[in-house]
């Protein structure tokens, strides 16, 4: 007795699979065509008060991600570079220590800043940078005047009383630490400075101070200081 084998027509044809096209190998697209890539720069915005209260330190974070680095590509070399700024320059931590570093896309954004700043006329109070632009003119303020305000200008519309200013403005055992009547003069030489717009600062008789906003005022808190900080 034979045994006969059939095949179903339907599967006469054993058409040889089509090979997979292998997938593309991807690209960083911030990299222009006859480039090759060479590395990366993380930038890491914090400071040592910060790194203390999570715990650790600069220091610690650093050595952390070159240990990162190392384990997962032994090959790697790396390079720890520590940003500078002055106490209360402002601005995100981040955003700092790119200038501080030269980014070029920092740098690009900080010089349109500047730009749109010469092209202002009126009052620019630019938080972060400590600085206020009259007619696009610095104006010539000390630090305590700059304070005084900023400390306005961030409670815009409140009335400030003159003991808040000098409570939260000044140390009891400073020198120059001025008392509820003395701090009108510390008021009068912040508004002498702004000349033709004094009046952004209003006396409220009998209670304090209030800062106004005209429709020539504005208020600037880019994040990224001036380079001269540096």
């Amino acid at each position: 007795m034979s045994l006969t084998h059939l095949t179903s027509p339907r599967n006469t044809t054993n058409a040889a699979p089509t090979p997979e096209r292998p997938a593309p190998t991807p690209r960083i697209r911030a990299v222009p065509e006859g480039t090759e890539t060479r590395g990366f720069v993380l930038y890491v915005g914090i400071d040592e008060a910060k790194a203390a209260a999570d715990g650790t330190s600069l220091n610690r974070i650093v050595e952390a991600l070159k240990a990162l680095a190392a384990g997962i590509a032994p090959s790697s070399e790396t390079y720890a570079a520590v940003a500078l700024a002055p106490q209360g320059a402002g601005g995100r931590d981040v955003d700092v220590v790119r200038l501080a570093l030269q980014d070029p896309a920092a740098l690009a954004r900080h010089r349109s800043v500047d730009d749109a700043d010469r092209a202002l006329s009126g009052v620019v109070v630019d938080l972060s940078r400590k600085r206020v632009v009259l007619d696009n003119q610095v104006a010539p303020l000390t630090y305590k005047e700059f304070e005084l305000l900023q400390y306005l200008v961030l409670r815009e519309g409140r009335t400030i009383e003159r003991a808040e200013l000098i409570s939260s403005l000044w140390n009891a055992d400073e020198d120059d630490a001025p008392n509820e009547r003395t701090i009108d003069v510390h008021v009068r030489r912040l508004r002498s400075k702004l000349g033709r717009y004094e009046d952004i600062v209003r006396t409220v008789r009998g209670v304090g101070y209030r800062f106004d906003r005209h429709a020539d005022v504005s208020i600037r808190q880019a994040s990224t200081p001036s380079p001269d900080l540096f």
